[in-house]
């Protein structure tokens, strides 16, 4: 009996120490894990996320960025890490609901490894062509897919990333084919958009909006219900001829199984202050990225988002044989 008030009792000490800890969280800096090489529509994201919450948490939150492996690096860096609330991801629908059905080797499933905070952004994707392309629009881009498929290259953040599976699948619409060229994160791919040496990538409306805006790059095509008001003279996919492809990207922030409700508690809150940030919003809004409505704010409705869409997404990496090498 005696034992087992012991141990009891132990027990008790050991909640209520883990409850003070939460309650007192955060006491150092917080590392958001961003599964992509920075410069890419994710890291840009991030950051823009990291400062707000960083401000109300009164704790700096440092963006780590660990690209490659089909985000698996970034990804096992956090499932792997203490339950603490002191390592946190930064993921989109690439990481947390695609990378799963790709490498199942893996065993990452975000539905059992991450308890999640909440949905950050909604973002269109955007085709984009090199200006050494010499294409202006999307019909021109599919003739050439058509007649020269094998020579017409797409650069993509990595293996698994929504870059890679937009252009898979852009090609499973358009009945065309040519080469993907992987890389560690968006930022590089971009860099070689912009020099030439990869003729296309679709990516998030957060970097393709600078590059169309400064002539570095050629949007062809948004894929949103309209025209987006910051670049107006892009067409929608549909009014360029492919109304097949629908692809909005979202982006989330969640952490390790395990952590504390109240330390899972304090990052939503500090998430929701962050959205309703004037600067935050103002920043998203430039960027065609589409904050949740309040009552999709949250873990609880983030956690069914992830639930939802890593079934919806294996059957589309089936539908379009989408596979890695």
């Amino acid at each position: 009996m005696k034992k087992i008030i012991l141990a009891a009792l132990s027990a008790g000490m050991i909640g209520h120490g883990a409850d003070a800890a939460a309650q007192s969280y955060p006491t150092r800096a917080i590392s958001m894990v961003v599964p992509y090489a920075a410069g890419g529509s994710t890291d840009g994201l991030a950051r823009i996320v990291a400062q707000a919450m960083g401000d109300n948490l009164g704790q700096t939150v440092v963006v780590e960025n660990l690209g490659g492996g089909g985000t698996m690096i970034g990804n096992q860096r956090v499932t792997r890490a203490e339950p603490d609330g002191y390592t946190i991801t930064f993921g989109n629908m690439g990481s947390l609901a695609i990378a799963p059905s790709l490498y199942p080797k893996s065993k990452f499933d975000p539905r059992r490894d991450l308890t999640a905070i909440g949905l950050v952004a909604t973002v269109p994707m955007v085709l984009s062509v090199s200006k050494k392309s010499g294409i202006t629009t999307l019909s021109d881009f599919v003739a050439r897919l058509q007649k020269h498929g094998a020579d017409v290259n797409f650069g993509n953040a990595g293996n698994g990333s929504t870059s890679h599976i937009s252009a898979a699948y852009f090609m499973h619409v358009t009945k065309t084919q040519g080469m993907q060229i992987p890389y560690r994160g968006a930022g590089p791919a971009i860099a070689d958009l912009m020099a030439g040496t990869v003729d296309a990538v679709i990516d998030q409306t957060v970097t393709m909006i600078p590059l169309h805006e400064g002539q570095r790059v050629t949007a062809l095509a948004v894929a949103s219900a309209s025209r987006l008001a910051q670049i107006p003279d892009v067409p929608t996919f549909a009014e360029a001829g492919v109304p097949q492809f629908n692809m909005s990207v979202w982006n989330g922030i969640a952490a390790p199984a395990g952590t504390p409700p109240a330390v899972i508690a304090r990052l939503e809150q500090a998430l929701a202050a962050a959205l309703k940030s004037p600067g935050v919003r103002d920043s998203l809004d430039k960027l065609a990225a589409q904050a949740p409505d309040e009552k999709d704010q949250g873990g609880a409705a983030f956690q069914e988002l992830i639930a939802r869409d890593v079934p919806r997404f294996a059957g589309l990496i089936k539908e379009a044989n989408i596979t890695v090498n």
